[in-house]
C-alpha cells in the first residue's frame, strides 16, 4: 500500500530473520530487468525507530535518486514487513544484521543515508567495518545517552520496564491511530499541519504487524541506547549531519558538541528552522536538496 510506484519488495536472510527491502524495478524507472539496476551505483537508505517505524520513512525522498543509483531502503529486523522475532533486541542485533544487510545486497563501499538512532549505529558500524562505506549522510544521529546524559533514566523509560503495563502502554499509546498521530504532531514533527493521513495509516499499518511491540518497547526502554561521543573520533568515513532545530529528544546543540569531536570526518554540519526529528517526512523536498549537495561535496 505504501510502496511508491515503480518499486517491489525483495528480501535477504539475515541472522535475526528474513529483512524485506525496497528497490526500483520495470520500465517506469528505465529498468528493463535485474542487469540495468545492478549497472547503477548503490544508495542505501535506513530508517529510524519508534513505533510504527519501516522504510516508508523515506518514502517522499528515495524515489528522487531511482534514475540514477540502485536504491535499497530496508525494513530493519524488528520493523516494517520483515521479520518481528519475538526478543528483547539489543545493539548488538542491529549492528550486526544491518551490516549483514550491506554485505549481501551491495559490491564495496556505499553511501547510506540513515536517521536518528540508526544512524548512531550506522557510525558505529562504519567504524568497525570502514570498507563498506563510501560516505554518511545522517539525519539527527544521536545515541540517546550520550554525553552521559541517559534517556534509560527517563521517568516515561522506567514505566515501560514494567511487564504487562508496557503492553498496555503499547497498545493504547501506540498501536491505535488517535497514539500515532498525537505523537508525530506532538512530539516528531515540528508543525502538526504536515502530518497527513497517509503517514499515521503507514505507521499504524507498521505497528499493528506481529510481534511489533517488541523491538519498539526495547527501543522506548531504552535497551537501544548508548553513548555515542565515546565513539564518533573513530569515525573515517566522510560524514555530513542534517539536524532539525525543533528535535524534542536531542536538539542541535548535541548534535554540535558530536560533530565537534570528529571534524576530519564530520565535514558538514546543516541546520533545519522549523523541523523536528524527520526532516525526511516535513520537509522531504528540502532533504532530497541536501542529499544531493552532500553526495557530490563528500564524494
Amino acid at each position: 500500500m505504501f510502496q511508491p510506484p515503480g518499486f517491489e519488495q525483495l528480501s535477504v536472510m539475515t541472522s535475526l530473520g528474513r529483512m524485506v527491502y525496497y528497490t526500483a524495478q520495470g520500465e517506469l524507472w528505465g529498468r528493463q530487468d535485474a542487469t540495468g539496476a545492478e549497472e547503477l551505483p548503490t544508495l542505501v537508505f535506513l530508517h529510524g525507530f519508534g513505533g510504527g517505524s519501516s522504510a516508508y520513512e523515506w518514502s517522499k525522498v528515495y524515489p528522487a535518486f531511482a534514475t540514477e543509483y540502485r536504491i535499497l531502503a530496508p525494513d530493519l529486523i524488528g520493523w516494517g514487513k520483515s521479520n518481528h522475532p519475538a526478543r528483547n533486541y539489543r545493539i548488538e542485533d542491529y549492528l550486526t544484521t544491518i551490516a549483514e544487510f550491506i554485505e549481501q545486497t551491495c559490491n564495496g563501499p556505499v553511501p547510506v543515508i540513515a536517521s536518528s538512532l540508526t544512524a548512531a549505529f550506522t557510525i558505529r558500524i562504519a567504524i568497525n567495518r570502514p570498507e563498506l562505506f563510501k560516505c554518511l549522510i545522517l539525519t539527527t544521529p544521536a545515541g540517546l545517552a550520550d554525553f552521559g546524559e541517559n534517556y534509560a533514566s527517563s521517568f516515561f523509560a522506567q514505566l515501560v520496564s514494567v511487564p504487562i503495563l508496557d503492553r498496555i502502554i503499547y497498545s493504547t499509546g501506540v498501536a491505535n491511530p488517535k497514539g500515532i498521530r498525537t505523537f508525530l504532531e506532538q512530539r516528531q514533527f515540528a508543525d502538526a499541519r504536515r502530518v497527513y493521513d497517509e503517514i499515521v495509516e503507514a505507521y499504524l499499518e507498521s505497528a499493528l504487524a506481529e510481534n511489533a511491540e517488541y523491538a519498539a518497547l526495547s527501543f522506548v526502554r531504552g535497551d537501544l541506547s548508548f553513548d555515542l561521543s565515546l565513539y564518533i573520533s573513530q569515525l573515517t568515513a566522510p560524514t555530513a549531519f542534517i539536524w532539525g532545530k525543533q528535535s524534542q529528544f536531542t536538539g542541535p546543540e548535541i548534535g554540535q558538541r558530536l560533530a565537534s569531536l570528529n571534524p576530519s570526518a564530520i565535514r558538514f554540519f546543516q541546520h533545519l528552522e522549523d523541523v523536528g526529528l524527520t526532516p525526511q517526512l516535513e520537509l522531504p523536498a528540502v532533504t532530497i536538496g541536501l542529499i544531493r549537495r552532500f553526495l557530490k561535496e563528500l564524494s
